[in-house]
């Protein structure tokens, strides 16, 4: 039997008894992440027309907002009209003195509100989408059980996700190279949080019931995204197993303003499928044209 130290990823590695960091261990985002907060360089955030400032990158998180956002629109809601800055975060845009303001912890979506005076900021995705379905009185029941399910999948999604993309798909796609212990411990909690999910929706149309609420707004981006082809893992995690989940992805992705939303702010892919920067409903509408 091998020792504990030759056991371990890399061989010989002990936990010092002072953590210090090591850009050289940090993989894909060592360039980026840092054991500290506080702005990098200084920059102001630009501000366009509308009521709603957005400054995103079409990951799940920033999806769920712009998704919420052109359902707002669909359904009537002109004062729901924003404009959706890049924030490539990468290059570290999230680091600029006018983000970290915007949003103290530096991760994506932030939004401000320019129909108050001063404007108000908004960081934390479920944060913008409670604020957002409470604003305008929709996609989120006014009270009773079917307000209190909403939040519950509301809160279920932003409890769980974590270990799907910053545990499951960092050590699976990202890591700087393969630890079977890290890849089974989070492939575990995908397909059970998969089960979860499935289970629930045996009987359901929607997470919270009858009605379509920012519960799935919130959750389809990452679980639909999984069952779609997140990661490259739809076969590593036989996602085919989840009739239940399926049929209600395919019912979300279906709408017209997730197939708008989830768009917006993406920076790869086929023609059709993403949009840098959103500052009219025509710039969509000129990106979806481009479908090959």
């Amino acid at each position: 039997m091998a020792d504990s130290d030759s056991a371990n990823q890399p061989a010989g590695y002990v936990p010092p008894a002072v953590w210090t960091w090591d850009t050289a261990n940090g993989g894909q985002f060592a360039s980026i992440n840092r054991p500290v907060s506080g702005a990098t360089h200084d920059r102001a955030l630009p501000v366009g027309t509308h009521p709603l400032q957005l400054y995103s990158l079409g990951t799940p998180n920033g999806q769920k907002v712009t998704i919420l956002l052109e359902e707002l629109l669909a359904a009537g809601h002109a004062g729901a009209e924003y404009d959706a800055w890049l924030v490539e975060i990468g290059k570290g845009d999230q680091f600029g003195s006018g983000f970290v303001a915007l949003n103290p912890n530096s991760k994506i979506p932030a939004l401000a509100d320019h129909t108050t005076e001063p404007p108000t900021r908004l960081f934390e995705s479920g944060s913008i989408l409670l604020y957002l379905a409470e604003k305008f009185g929709a996609f989120l029941p006014a009270a009773g059980p079917a307000r209190v399910e909403t939040i519950n999948w509301l809160m279920w999604q932003i409890g769980s996700s974590p270990f799907v993309g910053g545990g499951f798909g960092h050590f699976y796609a990202y890591a700087p190279f393969k630890i079977q212990y890290a890849i089974d411990r989070y492939a575990m909690e995908a397909k059970r949080q998969l089960h979860v999910l499935d289970t629930h929706l045996a009987h359901r149309t929607y997470l919270a019931g009858d009605d379509y609420t920012i519960a799935d707004i919130a959750v389809w981006p990452w679980y639909g995204g999984l069952l779609n082809g997140a990661y490259g893992a739809q076969d590593f995690l036989s996602v085919g197993e989840y009739a239940n989940l399926a049929r209600w992805s395919d019912r979300i992705a279906a709408r017209e303003g997730v197939h708008r939303g989830r768009i917006v702010n993406r920076i790869t892919g086929e023609p059709g499928t993403f949009l840098r920067e959103r500052h009219a409903a025509t710039d969509i509408d000129a990106a979806l044209a481009a479908t090959a």
